[in-house]
């Protein structure tokens, strides 16, 4: 209700004020301090001397308070506007005080006496906001459960420093306060989900990090920003166990993380990695590649074929791409690896002059069996380890066999040489032939490992992985098992005519990272310990197996919404899959979010009898929070022409009753080309979304159905939903649900020819 109805209205006006004023004077001298520390900085700097250590600690401290103060004052900034955005009030049992708490985005207290100004949305009592209920409740904190009894939870809507809206609520579900946030443009909903997160979401927020967590979630569930919470939520409980270097989130592509680049820092968090399973694999293998464009493929199975032999074509490239990102192929990798390792120890004795030091036999029973556990590269690192051990025994022991021969030789000349100069000479021939043989063991000794080192082969894990490709005998053999012949062939050929071109695929990223695992294991530099990945759908088991092995004691945090998986022919086909096959049967903390709060029940509901078309009766069915809005409105028109000239009118419209973001979805990106030019009178800005951008353009845009996923929109104007345009394939139906599951309030879908099957 508007604030200045509320009963508690004063009350809560003068706390506001006098917030906001303790907000001003914390920042003021949050400002002071960081100029000063500034200044400092700059003048240890100038006159640092080059062996001072008491300069360098200066710096690293005063750098380290710099960075923190820079934080505080970026969040105090934010506060000004909206300090916090809930009170509960609670009285723990046995204790007569009742604890009246506001609930922010930042922590304050007062400097004088530590009172408590504003409780971080994250510390444990905050979860008596989302998820308890008035009368006896609990939440749980280092200490352990605490029990009491929750008198008040209360929502304000502050805005630029105004309180405009107080309501009185018992759960966090469908309120007014909810309905008004809803109601949103979508440019401010990413940013503003933390005062509204439900009791649902925020189980996954603050689900256990040690545990692997999967979320199934349908479209508009709050996906994306709930994984952005959940880091923010880790970072701010495990702060004195980690950094937040230690996090890291994986996206689908760079645009999409320009679109929510800005939560994160709004959640008072920075230095998160953010990054793509691209980018993360080159950074992996430690080699840059000219990497396809993975929308290319995508674009060709959505473009439907026109004749048999692009049909067989498309069919062979499908297999291929399923194949190698299957953990079949992972079981392929381990099997050409285990040929390469009965013919890695070169057929040849450790010689030290006539002294076999290790046998051909005993070395190869030592990497192949004893250390056969291990990554070839740290076998390697053991048998330098015994080599050198036992030459070191060999040649003491060979060393003392020369010069107890040397001695017996002058022995024998002093005792049985009569003249002098003849024994003499006898003696130091003795001599220079033990200091001869002596260096000539040292010599060899010297080079013996580094010789035998350089005789092995060369562990490049890419190289192994083009030699797989072009041993046609060896790849038939043991690929033959797996598929058919001619999707054998297929793969093979294909696959070498990308390496070849210095090109990669993204599937062949996973089986190039689990060589490196295999030859070198875990790289420690990497100091990533959680990972969040997002729209995780269409990432293949192959891709989280070799993360999970590649990154030490990582734990993982997934979210998708199989109904969403348009890289079908590379993505998880279920999270029974994911279980099995990447954390090996150890237990999952598996939740769904059923509830959809992006749209209205009358999209939502068109949009469910699409998805209802899939043969998958696990899928999930959205539930549309209760807020109601135009019905879809389907328009029939004559050509792309017409089409083009009645969106520009609707533009039009849509920008008159305030809505900001608004997208023209087409099925293919030859779709949008054909139409942006048409409809650029419309708004001269009008961008076209190619999925090669690094940074998000909001506003008006055409955008191909397969690059919208992810994204949302105040209104979305589906070009072309005609029967050619999208056909009952399953591929058809997923891109035609995640078009109509764009927009929050408004949804309209041409049609030039008879209306797609999918939409009757």
């Amino acid at each position: 209700m508007s604030a200045a109805n509320h009963p508690a209205y004063k009350e809560e006006l003068e706390r506001c004020r006098y917030t906001l004023d303790y907000v001003e004077k914390s920042l003021k001298k949050a400002l002071e301090k960081r100029e000063k520390i500034g200044n400092e900085l700059e003048s240890v700097q100038k006159h640092m001397s080059g062996d001072s250590s008491a300069d360098y600690t200066s710096i690293m401290v005063n750098t380290m308070l710099h960075d923190t103060l820079a934080l505080k004052v970026k969040n105090l900034y934010t506060a000004r506007g909206k300090p916090y955005f809930a009170r509960v009030d609670y009285k723990e049992n046995d204790s007569d005080r009742t604890e009246k708490l506001y609930i922010g985005k930042m922590s304050l207290s007062r400097d004088e006496d530590q009172e408590i100004v504003i409780v971080d949305w994250r510390a444990p009592i905050a979860n008596l906001y989302y998820e308890g209920r008035l009368g006896p409740s609990s939440y749980e904190c280092p200490d352990g459960i605490i029990n009491g009894e929750l008198l008040l939870k209360r929502q304000f809507s502050i805005n630029n420093g105004s309180l405009d809206e107080i309501f009185d609520i018992d759960i966090t579900t469908n309120d007014e306060f909810l309905q008004t946030y809803l109601g949103a443009n979508a440019e401010n909903r990413l940013k503003e989900i933390v005062s509204t997160i439900q009791e649902e979401q925020n189980k996954i927020v603050r689900a256990p990090m040690w545990k692997p967590l999967i979320v199934q979630g349908v479209a508009g569930s709050g996906k994306t920003t709930i994984a952005l919470h959940r880091i923010a939520y880790l970072i701010y409980t495990f702060e004195k166990s980690f950094d937040p270097e230690n996090f890291m989130i994986i996206a689908p592509n760079r645009l999409f993380l320009n679109y929510i680049s800005e939560v994160l820092p709004e959640l008072g968090v920075d230095r998160v990695k953010q990054t793509t399973f691209e980018e993360f694999s080159m950074e992996l293998i430690g080699k840059k590649f000219k990497l396809r464009d993975a929308n290319e493929k995508l674009n060709m199975f959505v473009n439907h074929n026109v004749t048999e032999e692009q049909i067989m074509h498309n069919n062979l490239v499908r297999g291929s791409s399923i194949l190698k990102t299957s953990m079949d192929f992972k079981d392929i990798i381990d099997e050409y690896l285990k040929e390469i390792e009965l013919s890695f120890i070169p057929k040849k004795d450790i010689t030290l002059g006539t002294k076999v030091i290790f046998s051909y036999e005993e070395l190869n029973n030592l990497f192949l069996t004893q250390y056969g556990m291990w990554p070839i590269a740290q076998r390697m690192n053991e048998i330098k380890k015994s080599i050198k051990t036992r030459l070191k025994t060999s040649k003491d022991q060979f060393i003392q066999q020369i010069h107890a021969e040397c001695d017996k030789k002058v022995a024998r000349a002093r005792a049985g040489i009569a003249d002098a100069s003849e024994r003499q000479r006898c003696i130091l021939e003795a001599f220079e032939k033990r200091d001869r043989v002596l260096e000539k063991i040292e010599k060899a000794a010297k080079s013996l490992i580094k010789d035998y080192v350089a005789s092995l082969p060369k562990l490049s894990p890419y190289q192994y992985y083009v030699d797989l490709m072009k041993n046609t005998e060896v790849f038939n053999r043991i690929v033959a098992k797996y598929t058919d012949e001619e999707t054998c062939k297929f793969i093979r050929e294909y696959t070498l005519d990308i390496l070849n071109s210095g090109g990669i695929e993204q599937e062949d990223l996973a089986p190039i990272i689990y060589l490196k695992y295999k030859v070198y294991g875990m790289d420690e530099k990497i100091p990533v310990r959680h990972i969040v990945i997002d729209e995780a759908q269409d990432f293949s088991a192959f891709q989280f197996y070799v993360m999970k092995k590649i990154v030490k004691d990582s734990s993982f945090t997934i979210l998708g919404d199989l109904c969403q998986g348009i890289h079908f022919y590379r993505g998880v086909r279920n999270w029974d899959e994911v279980v099995n096959n990447v954390f090996e049967g150890k237990k999952c903390e598996f939740l769904t979010l059923e509830q959809s709060y992006r749209t209205t029940v009358e999209i939502m509901e068109a949009a469910n009898n699409v998805m209802e078309k899939l043969d998958n009766k696990d899928l999930v069915r959205a539930k549309p929070v209760i807020r109601h809005g135009e019905p879809v409105e389907y328009i029939q028109k004559n050509d792309i022409s017409d089409v083009a000239a009645d969106i520009v009118e609707k533009i039009e419209q849509a920008k008159k009753l305030g809505h900001k973001t608004i997208a023209v979805i087409c099925k293919t990106m030859e779709e949008c080309s054909q139409i942006l030019p048409m409809i650029k009178k419309a708004d001269k800005n009008i961008s076209i979304i190619t999925g090669n951008e690094k940074e998000y353009k909001s506003g008006i845009v055409v955008v191909p159905s397969y690059l919208s996923k992810g994204l949302e929109f105040d209104v979305v104007l589906i070009s072309n939903a005609s029967s050619e345009y999208y056909t009952k394939s399953d591929l058809d139906i997923k891109l035609l649900y995640v078009a109509m599951t764009r927009p929050l309030h408004k949804l309209c879908i041409y049609h030039t020819g008879e209306i797609s099957n999918l939409l009757r």
